[in-house]
């Protein structure tokens, strides 16, 4: 598919799913690096209740808190959320 039909395709609100090799998609960005954190028992038990009332884990609301508190600062370039 050449990539002017590609754009009308996609510009009249067609599925491109199809037209994607997904399997070969990278996300910029996106490495991974595990980090160990130690928090006080309140804190992970106040972690797990916000967590389960927003119906996400643990670890998905602490990413979400620290980006957040990281574009806030903006003393970082801006993060993908």
């Amino acid at each position: 598919m050449k990539a002017e039909e590609f754009d009308a395709a996609f510009e009249s609100g067609e599925n491109m799913l199809p037209h994607l090799d997904l399997d070969g998609a990278v996300r910029r960005n996106q490495q991974v690096r595990r980090v160990n954190v130690d928090f006080p028992l309140w804190m992970v038990k106040e972690l797990d209740r916000r967590a389960r009332r927003l119906g996400v884990t643990r670890q998905s609301l602490l990413k979400v808190y620290i980006a957040a508190s990281l574009r806030d600062q903006g003393e970082t370039t801006p993060l993908p959320l």
